[in-house]
């Protein structure tokens, strides 16, 4: 759920070149705070994905060795960023399996963003880099997830109802990216993330 500064309509744009380097900034902040707590940063969701409509908001990811929620919410706390506090921002499955999270929204006033501190080498931190990859390499299921997503934001305004439709969806494009990724035989290297020192 958005804090009260994040209320807004959910508006899907076209894709902008600016995203990656806000991304950059936005991954040299969190690696200032996190110190080498991060195996790395990476930008994934919409707009990691060239040429793909998305909200204006960014989607990082936090790749942790393991989390230890007192401590991030202290670290990114100094730094104005605000733990989500509801139960699905702690934790996801992916695959069956429940995996921990963290999510965070940035400070008051700062550039739309959403963190996600995940643990390195779990499925959830793995099905965020091949959602983005496959999107990146797949042009027809980028086209058409980018159709279906500003058809859904323009007749669903609403952020939660939003959300809540487009959670199946999302479960039968990444079917498609389980395939492509056993026909190229993807992994989930060190893709494009910003590795931390």
């Amino acid at each position: 759920m958005p804090f009260p500064d994040e209320r807004r309509p959910v508006a899907v744009v076209d894709h902008r070149a600016t995203w990656a380097e806000e991304f950059t900034l936005l991954a040299g902040l969190l690696r200032r705070a996190l110190g080498e707590l991060p195996v790395a940063v990476d930008h994934v969701g919409s707009t990691s994905v060239p040429g793909l409509p998305a909200k204006d908001c960014l989607d990082v990811q936090v790749r942790m060795n393991a989390l230890d929620e007192a401590r991030e919410v202290a670290l990114l706390a100094a730094i104005g960023f605000r733990c989500r506090p509801e139960p699905w921002n702690r934790s996801e499955t992916v695959g069956g399996t429940v995996c921990r999270k963290l999510v965070f929204a940035p400070p008051p006033g700062a550039r739309a963003c959403n963190v996600h501190l995940r643990e390195n080498g779990g499925p959830n931190a793995r099905y965020a880099l091949l959602f983005r990859d496959y999107l990146r390499a797949a042009e027809p299921a980028r086209r058409a997830w980018g159709a279906f997503k500003r058809r859904l934001a323009a007749s669903v305004p609403d952020l939660l109802d939003y959300g809540r439709i487009k959670a199946p969806a999302t479960d039968i494009l990444m079917a498609g990216a389980e395939r492509w990724a056993a026909e190229t035989g993807w992994s989930p290297g060190a893709g494009e993330g910003v590795v931390a020192p």
